[in-house]
């Protein structure tokens, strides 16, 4: 048998935010392959007169971008109220429990401008534990083959 069977290019899994009931992210899992492709393609490399040789620059913003885009897949029971917990907005005039849809900018903007929110995703997307098969609401990549039980 070899490891290249067995392996899942992409899995995906439901978390529950802590402290916020009933709010929940899938995420998928983010391989150290994957992490890498992800920082080069988000790396530009430059010219330092001084040192007269290339120094790689990692552009934050697009780096932010491209991870919530490859790892939060979707969410749901995001009420307007828990925003307040996670960053500063201003509620005025809304219901509370209405619920926050879904969509990869709002993703985005919820990573960028929540250092609670980031720290948790980069905490549950790089624990293997989280995407372990045998888990609720598992989702997994097909590769070429995987052992039915």
């Amino acid at each position: 048998m070899e490891l290249k069977s067995l392996l899942v290019d992409i899995k995906t899994t439901w978390a529950e935010f802590p402290g916020l009931t009933d709010f929940e992210v899938e995420l998928a899992n983010l391989s150290r392959k994957e992490l890498v492709a992800l920082r080069k393609k988000c790396t530009s490399n430059t010219f330092n007169r001084k040192t007269r040789g290339f120094e790689e620059t990692l552009n934050d913003e697009k780096f932010v971008k491209e991870f919530t885009k490859a790892t939060v897949k979707n969410w749901r029971g995001l009420k307007l109220k828990f925003l307040e917990d996670l960053v500063l907005v201003d509620l005025k005039g809304q219901d509370g429990e209405a619920l926050m849809e879904y969509t990869e900018a709002n993703a985005h903007l919820l990573v960028e401008n929540s250092s609670e929110f980031d720290n948790w995703l980069n905490e549950v997307v790089f624990d293997l534990e989280n995407f372990r098969t045998g888990g609720k609401d598992q989702n997994q990549g097909t590769p070429e083959s995987i052992p039915e039980e």
